[in-house]
């Protein structure tokens, strides 16, 4: 275990070195059962799968019915244990065939709850390790094997009635990337279950200063979804030592809660209650949930419960035999294959009714085709079509299957309603992903302006960005500014506040604040869906470690002292998320709109951005505003329309309701800020 542990997170280290090169080169039921009933099998053979929907695990008091599709299988056998860990075996039962469906089924006449269960399959004489299947639900500590419990018992009171917050668009969306253990577990936090679910429904809680800390700090920022990073059964934390930290990017168990993040992972029924419960309190604080979801991959293969399932069937191939490796993790899931691509669907369904869950984010997307996307997003638009999906529109290598049947970023016109990281708007502001030395447009470099317009406009077909001088892409890939997503640092790369450090070296810390708040103005200002690091509301750092996948606590929890300490940054923050949405014209949503109602305007200096939005842009009291960026070391001067004008932003102070009114047409903007007005 520890071996494999280690392994996994060195390749997790290659992983994101991988994803340098790329990123710079760069309802329900009956929409399941259209599949395909034949999945495609290894060397061009077909493999039965079933005809309709099954439970590998479904209990009752009187009789718990098991099935398991293993095609490859020649024999498959059903243990019983009393408990999770121990080797107590309380029953072995021979699962008989139902070669049409390609299924093995067994029924058990006994109250099994509390009980625990293994598959294990013999393929080609020999048979494979013990796995609790590819759908298991529930789990034993570290998640070996699948647990028999009532499902109904884990809904906490009230969950019948939890209702998905209001969105009207995806352009009112501003998403919030958060850790369990970062946004909790420092002890200035106030809160009392750090680093676990229900860290998200204490209410009320405070930092040492008397500070508003946890939900009621999501709640005082204003963002509307909190993404959670990993958070399904991954492998890379031993649950009986729920202090160690990992992102969580080496998936074990899809379908079920990691048991690391609940009180009690011993307790099947509680990891998922509390999980529950963490997406109620979430809710009712008008806050939607977004889950970091992660097929492209698995942990490893040979301990994989796909691989002890259905050898080599859900893994892509070279022509030479070996494993395709585009996740750079190991191993690529072969999304294009019908059981894998149910069983996203599937998956994400599940995740979206069962737990209530409100969107996806796919790591590594690229790595999945782009038939099985759209599936994904046609199933869940039947549950809910406020539902949000986006991902990494690349790969860490080279997919093994074609290109233009990926969901890359280059493709994003066949993904209607997905949306994609924008990693040239990130880029062209502090620099590139590939040396965390050099800095870009924040640092007074020119040439980073037509790539940060981008941005701005989302991605979409606009007159006047010239594509050539874009840093990676050389077209528009986005149908509508909802595609892309807008953000200057994420989990894996420096935060902001370490990549300023390293790439301007010389700044003293109060300019580098200034280029923190200009960096997110430019973020929440434009037409894509702002993205937001947990902690940098309050100017939090890692201490310069670039790749913190499995750094302590010391380098990845949010210090809560810092809140006080940046009061500033942090109430400049609240004002840039007020003021998106107290302007719809920083949120048009559609590209035909932005393309009508935004427009650049000329500019004497480099380094300095300048553009207005017109004609009551998207119902917006404003019958223009004008917008500003100068990253220079000094003032410079904007010619604008002559008129009396409001200023909302000047020299790093935002206030929505208004820094007073100037009347001008040419108007000073303060080095290394940001000037927004309006009339």
């Amino acid at each position: 275990m520890g071996i494999d542990i280690l392994l996994c997170q060195r390749v997790i280290l290659f992983s994101n070195i991988m994803r340098i090169k790329q990123m710079i080169h760069t309802s329900l039921l009956t929409v399941i059962l259209s599949c395909s009933v034949h999945a495609e099998g290894i060397m061009g053979n077909s493999y039965p799968t079933p005809k309709g929907a099954w439970d590998e695990c479904h209990f009752t008091a009187h009789k718990t019915s098991f099935s398991l599709w293993a095609p490859t299988a020649t024999q498959v056998k059903l243990n019983i244990y009393t408990s999770g860990t121990n080797n107590d075996i309380f029953m072995t039962v021979p699962m008989k065939p139902l070669k049409a469906e390609g299924l093995w089924v067994a029924n058990v006449y006994k109250d099994l709850k509390g009980k625990f269960y293994t598959f294990q399959v013999k393929v080609n004489d020999k048979w494979l390790g013990e796995t609790p299947g590819l759908w298991a639900k529930a789990v034993s500590v570290n998640g070996k094997r699948g647990a028999i419990i009532d499902m109904k018992s884990t809904d906490p009171i009230g969950w019948k009635k939890d209702v998905r917050p209001a969105l009207k668009s995806f352009a009112d969306i501003t998403i919030y990337e958060m850790h369990h253990r970062d946004f909790s577990a420092n002890a200035t936090s106030g809160i009392v279950h750090k680093g676990k679910y229900l860290a998200l429904t204490e209410l009320n809680t405070h930092t040492q200063d008397g500070l508003t800390s946890g939900i009621s700090h999501l709640k005082e920022l204003g963002i509307s979804h909190v993404h959670l990073l990993p958070s399904f059964d991954y492998a890379s934390v031993d649950e009986y030592h729920s202090n160690q930290y990992n992102w969580g990017y080496d998936p074990q168990n899809y379908n079920v809660p990691d048991g690391s993040y609940s009180t009690n992972p011993l307790v099947p029924e509680v990891r998922i209650r509390e999980f529950k419960e963490m997406v109620q309190a979430l809710h009712k604080a008008g806050i939607r949930v977004i889950l970091d979801v992660v097929y492209n991959h698995t942990f490893n293969i040979e301990g994989s419960n796909f691989q002890m399932t259905v050898p080599d069937y859900f893994y892509r191939k070279k022509a030479d035999g070996s494993y395709a490796n585009a996740s750079g993790c190991g191993n690529e899931t072969a999304s294009e294959r019908p059981m894998m691509r149910r069983f996203m669907i599937q998956s994400v369904l599940y995740w979206a009714k069962e737990y209530h869950i409100d969107g996806f984010r796919f790591d590594l997307m690229g790595v999945h085709d782009i038939l099985t996307m759209n599936e994904i997003r046609k199933v869940l638009d039947a549950v809910d079509p406020t539902i949000f999906i986006y991902g990494e529109g690349w790969a860490a290598g080279t997919p093994e299957y074609t290109a233009d049947k990926l969901a890359m970023k280059a493709n994003m016109k066949e993904l209607p309603r997905i949306a994609a990281f924008g990693d040239e708007l990130r880029d062209a502001l502090r620099g590139p992903f590939s040396d965390d030395h050099q800095a870009a447009f924040l640092n007074a470099l020119p040439g980073n302006e037509m790539s940060i317009k981008f941005g701005i406009v989302g991605a979409v077909q606009h007159p006047q960005i010239d594509y050539s001088k874009v840093n990676y892409s050389k077209q528009p890939w986005a149908l509508e500014p909802t595609q892309a997503i807008g953000y200057v640092s994420c989990h894996d790369d420096m935060c902001l506040v370490d990549r300023l450090r390293s790439s301007i070296p010389d700044a003293t810390e109060s300019e580098r604040i200034r280029l923190d708040k200009l960096a997110q103005t430019i973020v929440f200002t434009s037409q894509s869906v702002p993205f937001l690091f947990n902690g940098e509301e309050m100017y939090r750092d890692k201490k310069g470690v670039h790749n913190s996948f499995n750094s302590p606590d010391s380098i990845n929890t949010i210090d809560w002292r810092l809140k006080a300490a940046h009061k500033d940054v942090f109430d400049y923050y609240i004002q840039l998320i007020a003021l998106r949405k107290a302007h719809p014209a920083f949120r048009m949503g559609n590209a035909e709109m932005v393309r009508k109602n935004l427009s650049f305007l000329p500019v004497t200096d480099d380094n300095v951005i300048a553009y207005t939005l017109n004609n009551h842009a998207n119902g917006d009291k404003a019958a223009q505003l004008v917008v500003v960026f100068n990253a220079n070391k000094k003032d410079i001067k904007q010619a604008v329309d002559e008129g009396t004008y409001t200023v909302l932003c000047k020299d790093g102070k935002l206030d929505i309701s208004g820094l007073g009114k100037i009347t001008t047409s040419v108007i000073t903007v303060p080095a290394q800020s940001a000037l927004i007005m309006y009339k």
